[in-house]
C-alpha cells in the first residue's frame, strides 16, 4: 500500500498573493513545506501541485517533484484527485499538506499514513491541536473542531465551539491544515457537490460530514504556525 503527500499550492490567494514563493530565511515558503515533509518515514513519494508556472517553475529548478493542475481545480483536494488520476495511478493513499504550512510536524503527516494503512475502514482523516488563548479561540480565521469519544468529528466551525454558556472548563480544538485520504474517497469526494453547510463556513470536510461521512481527528503533540497573511512570516522565522 503506497502512500503520496501532495502539497497544493495556489498564487493568488486573496489575503496573501504570491505567498508560496515569499521568503522565509531565505527560502521560498513552498521549499520550506516540502523539506519539512521530506522528513517523513512512512510515505512514498511527495510533490507539489499547482496551476501557477511560476510555482511550477521555481519547484522544478529547486528539483522537487511538481505537477501542473487545470484552472478549473477549485481546492486542494481537487488538485489532489485529478493529481492521483492522471499521474500517480498506482497509490492507495493520499495525504493533503496546506502549502502554507512550512513547520507541519513530520512524525504528524507520518501518524495519519499509518492509520490509513492499518485502519482498512478508514476513509478521512485531520488533525487537531488544544487551544488556550481566548484571541485565537475567537479568531473566524482559526477554524474549530469537536468531536466524539472516538476521535471522530461532529462539527467544523470558525465560531468558538462548543459555545460555553456557564464557563466551565471545556477544551477547543484548532483544525490544523493536514488532511489523509483513501483513494476512492478522494476520487469521489472531488466530484460531488458543495454542501449548504460548506458555503456558510467555507470549509471544505464539512461537505463530507453532511454527507454522512465520517472524519477521524488525531491530536497532534505540536502546533505549526500557517502562514495567512504577511505577518506570519515573522513569527515562522521567530521560530526558526
Amino acid at each position: 500500500m503506497k502512500t503520496a503527500v501532495i502539497i497544493p499550492s495556489r498564487y493568488g490567494s486573496s489575503r496573501f498573493p504570491g505567498k508560496p514563493l515569499e521568503l522565509i530565511k531565505g527560502k521560498p515558503l513552498v521549499q520550506r513545506t516540502v523539506e519539512r515533509v521530506k522528513r517523513c518515514k512512512e510515505v512514498d513519494f511527495v510533490a507539489v501541485a499547482t496551476d501557477d508556472k511560476r510555482i511550477y517553475d521555481a519547484v522544478q529548478k529547486l528539483g522537487f517533484n511538481v505537477f501542473m493542475t487545470p484552472d478549473k481545480c477549485k481546492s486542494g483536494t481537487d488538485r489532489i484527485a485529478f493529481t492521483a488520476l492522471r499521474f500517480l495511478k498506482n497509490y492507495d493513499n493520499f495525504i493533503n499538506v496546506q502549502g502554507d504550512e512550512p513547520l507541519i510536524d513530520p512524525k504528524l503527516v507520518d501518524e495519519l499514513a499509518v492509520s490509513l494503512k492499518k485502519t482498512k475502514s478508514l476513509e478521512y482523516i485531520t488533525a487537531a491541536f488544544p487551544l488556550k488563548e481566548e484571541s485565537v479561540i475567537n479568531n473566524p480565521n482559526v477554524v474549530k473542531v469537536v468531536f466524539d469519544k472516538d476521535g471522530y468529528a461532529l462539527y467544523f466551525s470558525r465560531f468558538a465551539i462548543p459555545y460555553n454558556e456557564d464557563n466551565s472548563k471545556i477544551k477547543y480544538y484548532k483544525h490544523m491544515g493536514i488532511y489523509g485520504y483513501k483513494r476512492n474517497f478522494l476520487l469521489e469526494f472531488s466530484k460531488s457537490k458543495m454542501s449548504s453547510l460548506e458555503k456558510a463556513e467555507n470549509l471544505e470536510q464539512l461537505r463530507a460530514l453532511e454527507n454522512g461521512k465520517r472524519i477521524k481527528i488525531v491530536v497532534a503533540k505540536h502546533d505549526s504556525i500557517g502562514v495567512d497573511m504577511p505577518s506570519d512570516i515573522l513569527k515562522v522565522e521567530k521560530y526558526l
